[in-house]
């Protein structure tokens, strides 16, 4: 109407345009201080790093702030190889062993960087060496990055039990728990979610945000109706993300390569989480 009447007449704002703006407001909201997000999955293979790197470079992508995602998986995690940079070998062993750590540059040397300007920090390649990361030493590296980074993404091993995940789900302002749609990784999904509210959790199980993570084309047409259902009685939101090819390769993520389905599904996932920035500094030290 506004063209065809050579601007006479404005309508103003499409729906589908004031709630694109509204998503964008909430995901570029200002923080006091840093938020931590972990993202967890009981079971491998599930998608979780490359929720991790989805979510991150979505953030990355629509703020203007410092955004790190963190390999903290004890079995030689792999989320510093799905990013193209190549700059460095560090791993957050060498940041921890780093003694000259007194502004961001330094922090800076230890990082990859993604196209969508997320950094990544790698988690220590040799196993012997990864398997003694544990609760003291992820507390050390979260007490370095909150001053430098606005939001700290964690992507988390498998092992729940690890001693790791203790100072991770201490540490953490909101999870991101990983499924696939099949019917028994989201019944490993909601053992998960007992299992945190069992252990004193129930605040981060009331705020969760549930990612069912397609791997194979077709999955997005299961009927997800009852799975919904369950993870929607009991955390904060659940998000579907669709198949995509380019993420089946399970090399570099280039965003720009993703499915307009797929990036906009990762942008509504962290309108889902950037409700907890308000919270931040009312909540964790």
């Amino acid at each position: 109407m506004h063209r065809a009447t050579g601007g006479r007449i404005n309508p103003g704002q499409s729906r589908k345009e004031r709630e694109r703006q509204d998503l964008l407001a909430m995901i570029r909201q200002p923080i006091v201080g840093d938020c931590r997000i972990a993202v967890l999955s009981i079971k491998g293979g599930v998608g979780k790093t490359t929720t991790t790197l989805g979510l991150g470079s979505a953030l990355a992508l629509m703020r203007q702030d410092r955004v790190i995602a963190v390999d903290a998986n004890p079995d030689r995690g792999t989320l510093a190889e799905r990013v193209r940079d190549a700059s460095t070998n560090s791993s957050v062993r060498d940041l921890l062993n780093d003694p000259n750590i007194t502004r961001y540059a330094d922090v800076r040397g230890h990082t990859r960087m993604a196209g969508s300007r997320l950094e990544v920090l790698a988690s220590e390649q040799e196993p012997a060496v990864s398997e003694v990361f544990g609760e003291a030493d992820y507390r050390h590296t979260i007490d370095i990055l909150r001053n430098y980074y606005n939001i700290i993404l964690t992507d988390c091993g498998t092992g729940i039990m690890h001693s790791a995940m203790a100072g991770v789900l201490d540490l953490a302002h909101c999870i991101v728990l990983v499924s696939s749609p099949a019917i028994d990784a989201a019944r490993s999904a909601s053992a998960t979610l007992d299992w945190l509210m069992q252990h004193g959790h129930s605040a981060l199980v009331r705020d969760a945000h549930v990612v069912l993570s397609a791997s194979r084309p077709g999955s997005a047409a299961l009927k997800l109706d009852k799975v919904y259902e369950h993870f929607a009685s009991r955390c904060r939101s659940i998000h579907l993300i669709p198949f995509d090819p380019h993420l089946a390769e399970g090399a570099d993520i280039d965003v720009e390569l993703l499915k307009p389905a797929t990036f906009e599904a990762y942008l509504q996932l962290a309108g889902a989480v950037s409700q907890t920035f308000p919270r931040v500094h009312r909540s964790r030290p």
